[in-house]
């Protein structure tokens, strides 16, 4: 009886190996479809022209704020309003982009990467960017109302800091008071503040030295810049 009880154990111990193998494999085997399927499920987008820019009527807009006022749809009123003030700072913006030149000392303009942005209030946060660049040389120009920066330049200018900064120095450009700065990384920057509330930051990389990016930055009219952001 002691060998027919170990026989029986035996079989019984195999059929529960057996038992536990075959659930493995249909566990394992639903693991795969599983990832089958959502690797057929996943696709990447490969058509598509992005997001039209087209900058709001202004006349229009105007309109619609007119209309709305004379509702007593104040809400709509004032969003026509700052829509019809972002369509005029984005048709400023590209009318100083229209008047920058297309090349400066060899390097020619990137269309794509010129830009027009605004916050819509007042002139504040009107950011305007042309990018020049060869094989080996980069040079940036912005323009804008950017406060935050416009009171860090004004404040070193205002300053006694001209010796304590041993890569930043006042400069005089075009009778306009500024900073030129210099770093190993960044290269060379240009920041002119003029007229009430704007600034002209030039940035240039892999100019051999101060002469030759003071140069480059020579080619850009401020005073036609701050005459058509209507600047004192």
């Amino acid at each position: 009886m002691k060998e027919a009880a170990k026989e029986a154990a035996k079989e019984t111990l195999k059929e529960t190996v057996k038992e536990d193998l075959l659930e493995d494999d249909k566990d394992q085997g639903n693991e795969i479809t599983s990832d089958s399927d959502e690797s057929s499920s996943s696709m990447s987008n490969t058509r598509g022209g992005g997001l039209t820019k087209t900058p709001p009527d202004v006349m229009e807009n105007i309109t619609s704020a007119e209309t709305a006022y004379t509702n007593s749809q104040y809400s709509d009123a004032r969003y026509a309003l700052r829509q019809a003030v972002l369509g005029i700072e984005m048709e400023i913006g590209q009318k100083i982009l229209d008047g920058l030149p297309e090349s400066v000392k060899g390097l020619d303009r990137i269309p794509d990467e010129d830009k027009v942005e605004s916050m819509s209030i007042g002139f504040t946060g009107l950011t305007i960017q042309r990018i020049y660049q060869s094989t080996d040389q980069q040079l940036r120009v912005t323009i804008g109302n950017d406060a935050l920066m416009l009171a860090a330049v004004n404040m070193y200018l205002s300053s006694g800091a001209y010796e304590s900064e041993e890569n930043q120095k006042r400069v005089t450009y075009k009778d306009y008071r500024g900073i030129l700065e210099y770093d190993d990384s960044s290269g060379y920057t240009l920041s002119v503040p003029f007229g009430q509330s704007s600034i002209l930051v030039v940035n240039g990389i892999n100019f051999t030295s101060e002469d030759e990016f003071m140069s480059a930055t020579n080619e850009f009219d401020i005073d036609k810049i701050k005459k058509e952001l209507g600047e004192q």
